[in-house]
């Protein structure tokens, strides 16, 4: 190699050196994910000597060595990013969104150890002692990528029980402040603003998460203001000296009156008013936001919950007597959380939806789209006020962000139970498999999304089989992102209980692409994969095509070393496929699976025991003159 090749290495080494180096002095992490968060990071630490080995020596590094390097380069800088983010942010917002951390922990290690693997080590010029411990430390990465990390159980249940409880045991609330780490007014006010900024960053799309993190927060800071009642009030009047009268934070003011907000509402432009100022704003004929100047697409307000909800969290830290909303509440329905004003608005935005021109459409087909994410009220609402045939409407626009909100607003309402139904008979079922097979992306996936959603009902299941849906499925489940491929494998799932769908998903070509999914450990769609082939394994077109795949290998060392519910439905194919067939049974033997067997009949799930006592009971009948038949 010349002087570009020698470049090229220890430019490579260098950068390792480097990453290896930053990882280990980011900053000790202080939340639920404490523990993992350390591991990884001391499994880092032990590559060191490897790249200042390599940085400091002489020899000069092949092609196939520096090309595995960068391999794990761009792994370790990944990792970097991931374990930074984790130690920032809000506290409660990570804990509660812990699977999806501990998801991406796990391929992370996945990630790193298949980019250990790949490196010649023998190529080398190393002395023993690295050696040994880059062996160490890749026979840890091994370990751990084969067993998904966790938090501690009693932390689980912490969690669950604050987010589902309001009378809680003050001992759950104390553990949790210190796994969570806010043990003090300090953490809780950091805690505040990560929370408060995290508001901001969402756009408007908080999901459930907003309630659950600000009940936790203030029985958090219940707790704090009991054990530590001097610390607080001694703050409070260090804070009453030094600003009597607290400044207002711009976003809390009105940008009318610049009075801090009441009633917070939104405009058509994404700002915000106090709905008295804008309101007045709007009867004296004006047309245009006061703020931007931009011409409002529709005169209808919308409450900024979220907003109203961090004003109410400001005045209580800073002794501001909460603003007064006018009115008595005369005009709110029993047993709704939404106003007739609200519903006014609403209707509004239907009117543009039946009336409009394409942008006004849109715009509202977006607001309803936020709207019926907020609430199970807002839900109702807006099905009650007969948008679900308006909506199937817009699924057929050419204007594809419309489509994209149309669909996912779809979706949304089809969380309520009874919206199903009127999903449903409004005929969307067609349209929605259209959205699936050409929208964009992101409406793809809603509509995969939206499809699994109403076939929680079983006739739904035969009638979305039989518009086509299944092959625009295993489309996107090919193509689709890591979370279109999550929603389109639910779909199919869920619409393969149904027996007839069965054939539909084998005759589009299900099977291959699973096994795909199979054979990529950073994937992501293992469990999802091995359940489906678990459910297709029961048809007999499904077992013929798994069969003709070569599984055995596969199925074989998930029942060794893959997770419960992994190991129970590779059982469950297993079954399945040698049931019947000698040859499958015979492979099955020769790679292992009587032993893998015997250790799930002593130690996997229900079902998994079950399964592998009857697989083992084919495998000790095995002979040239006796096929088992299937039963």
């Amino acid at each position: 190699m010349g002087p570009t090749g020698e470049d090229t290495s220890g430019s490579v080494v260098s950068q390792l050196a480097e990453s290896v180096k930053a990882i280990s002095e980011l900053p000790e992490c202080r939340n639920a994910f404490r523990k993992m968060y350390g591991n990884f990071v001391r499994r880092v630490k032990l590559l060191s000597p490897l790249f200042e080995e390599l940085r400091d020596g002489y020899k000069q590094l092949g092609e196939e060595e520096v090309v595995a390097l960068e391999s794990l380069g761009e792994a370790l800088n990944s990792a970097k990013q991931l374990i930074k983010s984790v130690n920032q942010g809000s506290k409660l917002y990570q804990a509660l969104q812990r699977d999806e951390i501990i998801d991406k922990f796990h391929q992370m290690t996945v990630k790193i150890e298949a980019a250990l693997s790949k490196i010649p080590y023998e190529k080398f010029d190393m002395s023993e002692e690295v050696c040994e411990q880059i062996e160490l430390v890749h026979a840890q990465f091994k370990r751990a990528k084969e067993k998904k990390d966790c938090l501690d159980s009693q932390l689980e249940m912490d969690l669950a029980v604050a987010v589902r409880d309001t009378d809680l045991d003050p001992a759950v609330i104390k553990r949790l402040s210190e796994k969570l780490y806010l043990r003090t007014i300090n953490d809780l006010k950091k805690e505040s603003l990560a929370f408060h900024e995290w508001v901001i960053a969402s756009d408007g799309d908080l999901g459930d998460h907003f309630e659950k993190m600000q009940s936790l927060l203030k029985k958090l800071k219940d707790l704090v203001l009991m054990e530590n009642p001097e610390v607080d009030n001694s703050e409070h009047d260090k804070s009453t000296v030094k600003h009597r009268s607290p400044v207002i934070p711009d976003d809390f003011r009105c940008p009318i009156s610049l009075e801090l907000m009441k009633d917070p509402v939104i405009v058509s432009t994404g700002q915000t008013y106090e709905r008295s100022c804008i309101q007045k704003w709007l009867n004296a004929g004006h047309k245009t936001c006061p703020k931007t100047q931009q011409t409002l697409l529709h005169t209808a307000i919308t409450p900024n919950y979220v907003l109203k909800s961090l004003i109410a969290l400001w005045c209580e830290s800073n002794g501001v007597e909460l603003p007064k909303k006018q009115g008595n509440g005369k005009n709110r329905k029993a047993g709704s959380s939404i106003s007739d004003c609200d519903r006014a608005s609403i209707a509004s935005l239907l009117e543009k939806l039946a009336k409009g021109n394409s942008e006004e459409q849109r715009a509202a087909a977006g607001e309803l789209r936020l709207l019926a994410k907020r609430n199970g009220d807002n839900r109702v609402c807006i099905a009650e006020a007969g948008a679900i045939p308006l909506l199937v409407e817009l699924l057929s626009s050419a204007d594809s962000r419309t489509q994209e909100h149309a669909v996912t607003a779809l979706l949304n309402l089809s969380i309520n139970e009874s919206n199903k139904g009127g999903i449903v008979n409004a005929g969307a079922i067609p349209d929605i498999v259209d959205v699936l097979k050409n929208g964009s992306m992101e409406a793809r996936e809603n509509a995969a999304a939206t499809l699994f959603s109403l076939s929680v009902v079983d006739e739904n299941k035969v009638a979305i089989g039989a518009a086509g849906a299944i092959p625009a499925l295993i489309k996107l489940l090919c193509e689709g992102t890591p979370r279109g491929k999550k929603d389109a494998a639910t779909a199919i799932f869920n619409l393969s209980i149904y027996q007839g769908n069965k054939a539909r998903a084998v005759r589009a070509g299900i099977v291959a692409p699973l096994m795909r999914l199979l054979e990529d450990a950073g994937s992501g769609m293992v469990d999802e994969a091995l359940a489906i082939l678990a459910i297709l394994a029961s048809h007999q077109e499904g077992k013929a095509a798994i069969g003709q795949a070569e599984p055995i290998p596969v199925l074989v060392e998930f029942i060794r070393t893959g997770f419960p519910r992994n190991r129970e439905n590779a059982a469950a194919v297993l079954w399945s496929l040698c049931t019947g067939d000698l040859q499958q049974l015979k492979l099955a033997r020769e790679l292992g699976a009587e032993e893998a067997m015997k250790e799930l009949s002593e130690n996997g799930t229900e079902r998994a025991k079950r399964k592998a006592v009857s697989v083992l009971e084919l495998l000790q009948r095995v002979d040239d003159d006796f096929i088992p038949q299937q039963c």
